[in-house]
Parts: structure tokens; C-alpha cells; sequence
């Protein structure tokens, strides 16, 4: 059983690391403020990385919130590319992650069913 390589793992937590930092910081697209990264998932080639992201309001826009970051990774590729010193740059594709939204239906859901008993 071939065993998985923790170079993608470590690079995926630099990629968090960083990108938080970066939008923090640098960005100044106000659809990117509010953004809370969860997880990012880097492939075995390195070629893609799969950012995991939460707005911090959940009543913002999500959708809105994607084509900020689309629009940023450009900008957030080549600064990523000075900080870690990688061959390629992973391609980012930002994905919502929405657990805790789902956490929280299901929870209103359980309280609800317990106050009709």
C-alpha cells in the first residue's frame, strides 16, 4: 500500500497560512474581506489547490465573494510564487464551505423537533 505524501499537505498549509495573511492584508476588494480560510487541499501533481473559505457574516453573498477571489488569484498566484519556493504555482479554485451553516440547520432542526415532543 502506497503511502501519501505529506509534501502536499505541507503545502497546503502554507498556501492557508499565506492566503489569509494576503487577504488580510493586501487585498482591498471589500467582497474578499470577510473570509475565514478552512482548508486549502493541494492535488499530488501540485497543479491544483482547492481553497476552502467561510464568509465570516453568513448572510453575505457567496457567489459574490467567488469572483472577488477569482478575480484576485491572479494577484495572490504571483505573491504566493516570491514567498514558497515551488517550480509551479497550483491553480486555485475557491470553493465555499459551508458546514457550519448546515451545522446550524440541523441544530434549529433537532431544537425544533425536541419542542414539539
Amino acid at each position: 500500500m502506497q503511502r501519501e505524501s505529506s509534501r502536499p499537505l505541507r503545502i497546503g498549509e502554507q498556501l492557508r497560512r499565506e492566503l489569509t495573511l494576503m487577504l488580510r492584508n493586501e487585498v482591498k476588494d471589500p467582497r474578499v474581506a470577510d473570509i475565514i480560510i478552512y482548508d486549502v487541499v493541494v492535488s499530488k501533481d501540485l497543479g491544483t489547490a482547492k481553497v476552502y473559505f467561510s464568509p465570516m457574516d453568513i448572510q453575505q453573498d457567496a457567489a459574490e465573494m467567488i469572483k472577488g477571489l477569482q478575480s484576485a488569484s491572479g494577484y495572490l498566484r504571483t505573491q504566493l510564487s516570491k514567498i514558497l519556493s515551488l517550480r509551479k504555482m497550483p491553480e486555485l479554485r475557491f470553493i465555499v464551505d459551508d458546514t457550519e451553516a448546515k451545522g446550524d440547520r440541523i441544530e434549529q432542526l433537532i431544537q425544533k423537533s425536541l419542542n414539539k415532543q
